[in-house]
């Protein structure tokens, strides 16, 4: 831990009159998971060799918390043993909406030792932005976050099984700026506290769906970005709650809403921190390692769409004409196809439009450099751009369009078990197929309930 970045926090706890510290450690949901701590034992503890401990259970549990078979890493065999919460303190800022409040993003750690522990997503992320280093890259990274947010409180909400909620907007407001302004006490809240907490957001938007909305975070390097992420998100949740409204990341909350995206925006620079996207001769043009960049994300978009499509409900998006890209193509700023090329110079980047806004960051973060930074190894071209409309091309190669399918591919994925490590890989498609498994033979759904309680 370094001395003056200690001194720096122990100062800002001191001037800032910070009471409590949030100690949290991204889980594989992508949830933050951590512990309140005051500020005395934040300095006597959480920074000394004492430190804080939490259990290795938080990497095997389901979303109802509850430990599912399969894992080495933690069970009823080992006990469910302990690892290590280790503040980065570059990730500590003030909590402006809670009030005295700060937060600190720790690595998960042995409990012994000093490895880090492999499944925790921001381990996962930190190593590939290691092996992208090696060779000599950067990757600077942005994610456009949609969420649904309703005025029904979040306890009534939960007590209508998220049924019959009331939106923010009663017709459709896609940039409509006199619907924003009625909305515009609550966005504002989350922009100023935001930027207030050192998480920069370029602008927002109201969104096509009915309470959809859009608030676009500022490009930063792969695992800034996720940790500002997972901190908006979770920001935004006890905002609305607050104001006694829920707000919703699921990728698609209703059939006949359009679903939440999360484009992730990404670029190559070299270490220096120059761009290494643009051509040397049209700052529009991909460069050579551009173009390869792009097309290692187009050869294994399908077996790693797990990583940016988790969950059931993440595949609800995937139908045609519904700016949720079904095809596997790119195109300059098209935005049918599902890699999308914009900007020039150091803007120029490549937007994926294919993650929903229920990713876990750290994985789809670590997924994009990748299959990026494959494809700069083994010189793959992506080709020529696409022209029209990308839906209607049977041609294409399409996106998985069920868990079933995207897991499967994952689980055979000969780059995610090498770049990930055979530990790892295994460790998350068992993550994956447990939740498959609750889905189909551990529930019965409401629309099951409807189509046959009857009629059959």
């Amino acid at each position: 831990m370094d001395d003056e970045q200690r001194a720096a926090v122990e100062k800002r706890l001191r001037d800032e009159e910070i009471e409590t510290v949030l100690c949290v450690v991204p889980d594989l949901w992508g949830r933050l998971m951590g512990k309140r701590v005051t500020t005395e034992s934040f300095l006597k503890t959480a920074l000394r060799s004492e430190g804080l401990h939490a259990s290795l259970y938080l990497f095997v549990v389901d979303m109802d918390m509850d430990p599912r078979p399969g894992y080495e890493l933690s069970n009823w065999r080992t006990g469910f043993s302990d690892f290590r919460m280790v503040p980065d303190l570059s990730t500590f800022r003030a909590v402006p909406w809670l009030g005295s409040t700060a937060i600190v993003i720790c690595d998960a750690y042995a409990e012994d030792g000093d490895e880090l522990v492999d499944v925790a997503p921001r381990s996962i992320l930190r190593r590939q932005v290691e092996r992208a280093a090696a060779a000599g890259l950067a990757f600077k990274m942005a994610t456009e976050l949609e969420f649904y947010l309703y005025r029904t409180p979040p306890a009534e909400a939960w007590a209508r099984r998220y049924q019959e909620l009331e939106p923010v907007t009663y017709y459709r407001a896609d940039y409509h700026i006199l619907q924003s302004s009625r909305n515009d006490h609550f966005i504002e809240q989350i922009r100023r506290h935001m930027n207030a907490a050192g998480i920069e957001v370029e602008f927002s938007k109201s969104e096509w769906g009915l309470g959809q909305q859009e608030i676009n975070l500022r490009y930063a390097d792969a695992l800034e970005i996720a940790d500002r992420h997972a901190l908006y998100k979770n920001g935004v949740k006890e905002m609305a709650q607050l104001n006694e409204w829920t707000a919703t990341f699921m990728a698609k909350p209703s059939i006949s809403e359009i679903g939440s995206s999360c484009h992730i925006h990404a670029s190559v620079w070299d270490a220096g921190g120059n761009p290494k996207m643009p051509g040397a001769a049209s700052p529009h043009e991909l460069s050579g390692l551009g173009r390869s960049f792009l097309g290692g994300l187009l050869v294994h978009t399908a077996e790693l769409m797990w990583m940016s499509a988790p969950n059931v409900n993440s595949y609800k998006r995937f139908q045609s004409a519904s700016f949720a890209p079904t095809a596997v193509t790119w195109g300059r700023d098209n935005r049918t196809c599902g890699y999308r090329v914009v900007g020039e110079g150091e803007s120029l980047r490549v937007e994926n439009r294919m993650p929903g806004a229920d990713v876990n960051p750290y994985l789809s973060c670590a997924a994009t450099v990748m299959a990026g930074l494959d494809g700069i190894e083994q010189g793959i071209d992506c080709g020529d751009p696409y022209d029209g409309d990308a839906y209607s091309d049977r041609e294409l190669a399409a996106v998985p369009t069920t868990l079933r399918d995207g897991l499967d591919l994952f689980a055979g994925s000969a780059l995610a078990r090498a770049a990930l490590g055979s530990a790892v890989h295994e460790h998350l498609v068992n993550f994956g197929r447990q939740e498959l498994e609750a889905f189909e033979h551990e529930c019965v759904t409401d629309w099951e309930r409807i189509r046959y309680f009857e009629r059959i």
